[in-house]
């Protein structure tokens, strides 16, 4: 059995106000989800609840991360956010290259390596997202997307301690399908051989599974020995979704 630590990860993407943060953080007190050595937490809230949500979840041990950042520490880009800003509010790691940024934004694999660089650079861990299209799935043409992604986007020789990849397939997001254990295991291990070809490390870094995780199917996915934990959509709005996600990590030990 693997014995690398497990990160479950929530990305509230657009959504939330003070109001719901807070009472988010009420709640996951209450329900007490303490991380564990082998179990690390994180939420990655919209900008705007940064600073607000970061000191209360950090005391219930939970980590805080963004949601994106700009390839430059400073200057003129109206509506961005930068990593030494992210790390200004306690940010510990940052998404780049989510799925919705590729599609609605056009972010490129250069673009998403460059922004990787420069969160590495101010002491962020990225969390590097990949995965395919269902007409890229059908056209047989999954696993060299995938490969080509993590050749592209993350950076050579990243230190393993630094890299965390998060497996998106985009055709199970939202849209009623969903990936099979032998599908989520196939793309991880095509992943981690890449990934090793980049860090010179068979067993570094993690590797998330973001595929819809919810409740209802989060304990047979992280018993996979090759998924290093789940970056979690909606189901992170809800503290108890997101507390009975992390603690199928400990009944999995």
């Amino acid at each position: 059995m693997s014995r690398r630590i497990k990160l479950i990860a929530g990305n509230w993407k657009m959504n939330g106000s003070r109001a719901v943060g807070a009472a988010f953080i009420d709640r996951l007190g209450a329900l007490r989800p303490a991380a564990g050595p082998m179990r690390r937490m994180l939420i990655c809230p919209p900008a705007t609840l940064i600073s607000s949500m970061s000191d209360g979840l950090k005391a219930l041990g939970v980590m805080i991360g963004g949601q994106d950042c700009h390839v430059q520490a400073s200057g003129a880009f109206t509506g961005d956010i930068s990593g030494p800003m992210l790390r200004d509010f306690g940010c510990d790691y940052v998404i780049v290259g989510h799925s919705e940024r590729r599609a609605v934004h056009g972010e490129t694999d250069q673009l998403v390596q460059a922004k990787a660089l420069a969160a590495l650079e101010i002491g962020l861990i990225p969390i590097i997202c990949v995965g395919e299209t269902l007409a890229e799935r059908e056209a047989g043409q999954a696993e060299s997307i995938v490969r080509a992604q993590i050749a592209q986007s993350v950076p050579d020789r990243i230190a393993p301690a630094n890299l965390v990849v998060a497996y998106e397939p985009i055709w199970a997001i939202g849209t009623g399908r969903a990936a099979t254990l032998d599908d989520i295991a196939a793309m991880h291990h095509t992943i981690r051989d890449a990934l090793t070809v980049k860090s010179g490390d068979a067993e570094g870094g993690l590797v998330l599974y973001g595929g819809s995780v919810k409740p209802g199917n989060a304990a047979e996915i992280l018993a996979l020995d090759i998924v290093d934990g789940a970056l979690i959509g909606g189901a992170s709005l809800a503290a108890e979704d997101f507390a009975a996600i992390a603690n199928t990590v400990s009944a999995n030990a």
